[in-house]
């Protein structure tokens, strides 16, 4: 029995290219499970910056200056994987800077503020650009019909990864503790286990994946060297695209909320609702299986009810869960608000991608993942500083900052209702630039 239905696969493209993509999903989750949601963020405010008023600002600046060299890199990185084919290439070199990276958080101790936080931006920035550029395969593997199913696997493979890297991170956490060892004992070692997992995992897809876009005919299009120029210019060129443009507002909107819960989760469970470090990890480890199965199952319901339909319930989703969030006050709401969050997380994220796939004009799918990675990293900067803006205004009030989170949801969710997925798949079959 095939792992994978070849139905769903463009001619030519073997079950096991689709494991090996799905594998850097599963590589690259360890990262955000670990390192941005369960146990290094808390541990920078908590350990590293000494639970200072200002540590969870400067988390979320740091998370926001990743993505901000992200928007002014992404789209030119997009168009250069479609001009010269080369997306393989630049994966590997993402790759490996950011298991480097990541490995070195492992060095970081007590008020080494300035080299966490140079870390943590490297780190997060290769991460971004890592998972644009392998989301760009996506429509070179699944068939149109079939690329909310196929997104699914990947993504739904990807939490699989998250739960191992988390899971032998926990083991590792608990022996320790049981031994008397300090976080700083321990904490760095959970860095070196992420990027080892993060190293291995991500072999296949340079071993087995094809690179099937040979690079685009014709002239290459002059480009501004200027980062502002680039942005300006690779925007006029999806303007035309009217419901591409309002995905991106759409994406925009609640990608910042989904940012919000990837980049404070553990911060918000450990200073809102007392939880200690292993509880914390349990929490995480419990969203991560939840977005295993919301992303797996999703990905057939959004083939067969349509792709508008299933990303707006995913945005009530998320509605529902902001206000579970904010209401809890016992600790069983606020798991459910968490296995919540973790059905939306996985449903939506893959969700989005596939829409992208099927939007994007054959000869510049790497250049419209790169336009929506932007569009997410914009989101990354305005989500988590809001809620940390929120937060040290308001002297630690997370219940408010969470409320503020699921209005992101709502704006998006308005966004999507005018928006066109049928008419956008038809404008982008229609373009031969």
């Amino acid at each position: 029995m095939a792992l994978f239905d070849r139905s769903a696969l463009n001619p030519g493209v073997r079950g096991r290219e689709v494991f090996a993509w799905s594998m850097y999903d599963f590589a690259n989750s360890g990262y955000t499970t670990v390192v941005l949601t369960a146990v290094f963020n808390a541990y920078f405010v908590g350990v590293v910056a000494g639970n200072a008023a200002w540590a969870t600002f400067a988390w979320t600046a740091a998370l926001a200056l990743s993505s901000l060299l992200v928007i002014f890199t992404a789209p030119t990185i997009g168009a250069r994987g479609d001009l010269r084919g080369d997306k393989k290439t630049m994966l590997a070199a993402v790759t490996v800077v950011c298991v480097v990276a990541t490995a070195g958080l492992g060095l970081v101790g007590p008020g080494e503020i300035a080299f966490a936080l140079a870390l943590v931006i490297v780190s997060n920035y290769c991460y971004a650009i890592g998972d644009m550029l392998i989301a760009a395969f996506l429509p070179e593997l699944a068939r149109p019909a079939a690329i909310g199913k196929v997104s699914g696997w990947g993504w739904s493979f990807g939490y699989f990864g998250g739960m191992l890297t988390l899971g032998l991170s926990l083991a590792w956490v608990l022996g320790a503790q049981k031994a008397g060892a300090e976080a700083t004992e321990f904490v760095p070692v959970t860095m070196w286990i992420t990027a080892a997992v993060y190293a291995l995992a991500a072999i296949p897809v340079f071993l087995i994946l094809r690179e099937r876009a040979g690079g685009a005919a014709g002239p290459r299009a002059i480009v501004p060297m200027a980062p502002i120029g680039r942005i300006r210019h690779y925007w006029q060129r999806v303007r035309g695209f009217d419901d591409f443009v309002s995905l991106l507002y759409c994406g925009f909107f609640y990608q910042a909320g989904i940012a919000v819960v990837i980049a404070l989760a553990a911060v918000y469970a450990e200073q809102a609702m007392n939880f200690s470090q292993v509880e914390t990890m349990s929490l995480i480890f419990l969203v991560n299986i939840a977005s295993a199965l919301g992303a797996f199952g999703f990905g057939y319901f959004q083939d067969r009810i349509g792709h508008r339909p299933a990303l707006g319930l995913t945005l009530v989703g998320w509605i529902l869960m902001s206000l579970l969030a904010a209401i809890a006050t016992d600790r069983a709401t606020f798991w459910a608000a968490a296995g919540l969050a973790g059905l939306c997380m996985g449903s939506s994220q893959s969700a989005g991608r596939a829409i992208v796939g099927l939007l994007a004009p054959a000869r510049r799918i790497a250049e419209f993942y790169g336009m929506w990675a932007l569009a997410t990293r914009v989101a990354a900067i305005v989500g988590p500083l809001t809620y940390g803006a929120v937060t040290w205004v308001t002297a630690g009030n997370h219940r408010l900052a969470i409320l503020v989170t699921g209005s992101f949801f709502v704006v998006g969710l308005l966004i999507l209702l005018r928006t066109d997925i049928e008419r956008g798949r038809a404008a982008g079959l229609a373009c031969v630039d």
